[in-house]
């Protein structure tokens, strides 16, 4: 197995870009992330235990998804482009980072917890359908994004490669490819 890895590697190359795959997706998963948060009132929670707006916890929480879902783009790389089992791949993700970030961040290391009850559910809801939805777009997002040859040979009317070298032949010719 780990000769096959190395001959195709787990690597995105650089046409793939999944660094930007996983920030477009994680910006799109943000929307019902913040959907799940604001009944439950874990935006106003945070915005009130940091002393700012609701609004401005909100942008926060959609800033630090965001590299959530470049974290994302760069640890998976590959694998997160599996249309089948990336569902699974952004569920566990978002597990993830909820016992990463929030847990520590906002129970463990201050006085008391800054959130409990409802807003502590609804931020534990909130990053598992972040990372369910992350799964199931980044595939989605990446086939756009990625650019490969025949993008470029669209773009090109000498084209490179095989293609090419025959469409020269045949205009030099005369005929018609």
């Amino acid at each position: 197995m780990l000769s096959m890895l190395q001959a195709h590697g787990l690597d995105a190359g650089p046409t793939q870009r999944p660094l930007l795959a996983g920030a477009v997706a994680a910006l799109i998963a943000d929307i019902p992330a913040a959907a799940v948060l604001v009944p439950f009132g874990s935006l106003d929670a945070l915005g009130h235990a940091a002393g700012v707006a609701t609004v401005l916890a909100g942008v926060a929480y959609g800033g630090t998804m965001l590299l959530g879902g470049v974290l994302y783009g760069w640890l998976f790389q590959r694998a997160a482009n599996d249309p089948r089992g990336g569902w699974l791949f952004g569920l566990a993700f978002g597990f993830v980072l909820w016992m990463l970030g929030p847990v520590p961040l906002l129970q463990w290391l201050p006085d008391r917890p800054i959130l409990s009850g409802n807003p502590a559910i609804g931020l534990l809801l909130g990053q598992l359908l972040w990372g369910l939805v992350l799964g199931l777009v980044f595939p989605l997002v990446h086939r756009r994004l990625h650019a490969g040859l025949e993008d470029r040979q669209r773009g090109n009317e000498g084209g490179i490669g095989p293609e090419a070298v025959t469409r020269r032949l045949l205009h030099d010719r005369g005929e018609k490819p």
